[in-house]
């Protein structure tokens, strides 16, 4: 088969723009609506101007990368939700979990403040060192559209979470 335009780069490379500074080092799951964390970025590429405007806005959607999770971690296939064999089994592109093929995380959290090139916010689940590969306002236009659906087990997993 022929390569054409359509076919997928070899590799991807990103540079992190910052990373997370917070009181919260454990990889664990659950209980990250209350942890205050900072996204500090990296002030040798940007500067305050960055963040002009950013806080007009309530939430930020950030893309991070889970930069703990060891290579050979790393689900292809399916697994059962947190290891839980109650849940079913289920492909790694049907739920969220941090081992995932390219290991980035996406997560929505409000913000507190700018300080600087400082941003503060609230309910992003990543630790303490984590780094972050790009921040976006959250506007409600981008959220989706019609009827929510989910599986139970994941009502289960998130149950707690935030």
């Amino acid at each position: 088969m022929d390569r054409t335009s359509h076919d997928l780069p070899d590799t991807v490379t990103l540079q992190p723009i910052g990373q997370v500074v917070s009181r919260r080092s454990e990889l664990t799951d659950d209980h990250w609506g209350d942890v205050p964390a900072v996204i500090r970025l990296d002030t040798a590429r940007y500067g305050e101007e960055a963040l002009f405007g950013l806080e007009d806005f309530s939430h930020l959607e950030v893309v991070f990368h889970f930069h703990r999770v060891p290579e050979e971690k790393i689900e292809t296939g399916a697994r059962h939700p947190r290891g839980n064999t109650d849940w079913p089994l289920v492909g790694i592109f049907a739920q969220r979990g941090k081992n995932r093929p390219n290991r980035l995380g996406v997560s929505r959290c409000t913000l507190v403040k700018v300080d600087g090139t400082d941003i503060h916010v609230l309910g992003l689940d990543a630790v303490d060192g984590t780094p972050v590969l790009d921040i976006k306002p959250y506007l409600r236009e981008f959220g989706p559209r019609g009827e929510l659906r989910q599986p139970q087990w994941a009502v289960e997993l998130m149950g707690e979470y935030y």
